[in-house]
């Protein structure tokens, strides 16, 4: 069965840290380009960070507002992109989202949020607050 599984999300402390993964069942994520969005309560989505794929740009891409703080990165062996996210704060607290970008390698440059993404994870929650 093809999908995308979210995990490592939880409850931390302000200025602490998450490591989130996303990982592919029945196909090669490397082979796409993969994206984290979040959603607060009462909030549009908002595209986080994206990296592209084996045989794309080599381009990653970070929303200004966790620029400095999170890192994305991919361990194909694994079938895994992942979310570093350090110095959170209560503002990042939101569902987050994997998604692969449609048949691409790339991430399509700056307006990659609004690219047409083929699978979506199921999210996982990250909430930090005191």
């Amino acid at each position: 069965q093809v999908s995308l599984v979210e995990s490592g999300g939880g409850l931390v402390q302000p200025g602490g840290s998450l490591r989130l993964s996303c990982t592919a069942y029945g196909f090669p994520l490397e082979n796409y380009a993969v994206a984290w969005f979040r959603q607060a309560p009462g909030k549009e989505r908002e595209g986080v960070s994206c990296i592209s794929g084996t045989g794309g740009d080599g381009n990653t891409y970070y929303t200004d507002s966790i620029k400095e703080r999170f890192t994305i990165s991919r361990d194909n062996a694994k079938n895994t992109v992942y979310l570093q996210m350090d110095r959170l704060k209560p503002d990042d607290t939101a569902v987050y989202y994997c998604a692969t970008v449609s048949f691409s390698r790339s991430c399509g440059g700056s307006n990659w949020p609004s690219k047409t993404y083929a699978r979506w994870g199921q999210g996982t929650q990250v909430s930090v607050s005191s």
